[in-house]
């Protein structure tokens, strides 16, 4: 078993994809590393981000420094003619920092520094565009309980998923959808993965800025209906939650998803109370406790 799967791992076609918890290997899709450049440098973590534009430019550099060394004294004041001061050469030339102590002096020198000139602007330009793009993506910071619950609410048993505004700006018109992935059995017996959305009491917020509990009922309209934790089990569920809305601050739409595991799903438990009232019409809010359940009896 694990040698088949190192053996298909190897495979050039053959990537892992990441939903929620679950790993999926994709095979027989290939996608050049060039093909999506720049949805790979959107999505890379920062530090890999830095440390791909840092190699670059030491490509680059080096590239044009060998290309320097390569002509005869095509840049003045290089003494012995030197690779590593060609290398400083071409750094303030792609920069366009341009010191003034060292010049392009022949036809090769100047071409060559045309054409780094040409692509260090391409390239700053490039990478001005990236980083402006990563810094000005939207994003939600939004904090999710780490476990959902169902317990008995107003006498009907409740599927419950609690959430917070980490900023405390104002989110308005936050939308929440709640969905549910579980394996079904078609009439041919064939086990198929189906997504179905479950109802929520309360789907929209005028203004999110604190916490908010999302509440969906396991009447005998939900897909969960009559599933406990061995039949949510069987059937995989999980659980997927997305939230979108306005940030009034950055002024721009957010989107923010999390996805559940049946294994987190936890029976027979609340949350506990979080907030309190205290004097002077002041609230209290413990996020110290956010993601504690209690035992609902």
């Amino acid at each position: 078993m694990m040698s088949s799967l190192k053996d298909r791992m190897s495979n050039k076609n053959t990537s892992i994809v990441r939903l929620g918890d679950r790993e999926i290997i994709a095979e027989g899709l290939r996608l050049g590393f060039w093909d999506d450049i720049s949805h790979r440098c959107m999505t890379a973590s920062w530090p890999s981000f830095i440390a791909g534009a840092a190699l670059v430019f030491v490509v680059f550099n080096t590239i044009f420094g060998f290309l320097y060394w390569l002509g005869d004294n095509p840049v003045s004041n290089v003494k012995h003619s030197d690779y590593i001061d060609y290398l400083y050469f071409s750094i303030e030339t792609l920069s366009t920092a341009g010191y003034g102590d060292m010049h392009p002096q022949t036809h090769y020198g100047h071409f060559i520094a045309t054409v780094e000139l040409f692509t260090g602007i391409f390239s700053m330009s490039v990478m001005t565009g990236l980083i402006f793009a990563r810094f000005s993506r939207p994003r939600a910071r939004l904090l999710f309980a780490n476990n959902p619950v169902i317990s008995n609410r107003e006498g009907k048993p409740t599927l419950m998923v609690r959430l917070a505004n980490k900023r405390h700006n104002v989110i308005g018109n936050a939308t929440a959808r709640l969905w549910v992935i579980k394996n079904v059995v078609n009439r041919d017996g064939e086990v198929l993965r189906r997504f179905s959305e479950l109802f929520l009491e309360k789907h929209e917020h005028p203004a999110l800025a604190l916490t908010w509990t999302l509440f969906h009922v396991l009447d005998d309209n939900s897909p969960l209906y009559g599933l406990d934790a061995e039949g949510m089990k069987e059937a995989s569920v999980s659980i997927v939650v997305v939230v979108s809305g306005y940030d009034v601050v950055a002024a721009q739409t957010i989107h923010a998803r999390t996805t559940y595991d049946h294994t987190h799903i936890r029976f027979g438990q609340r949350y506990a109370d979080i907030l309190e009232e205290l004097e002077g019409g002041r609230v209290r809010i413990d996020y110290g406790r956010f993601h504690d359940t209690v035992d609902a009896s």
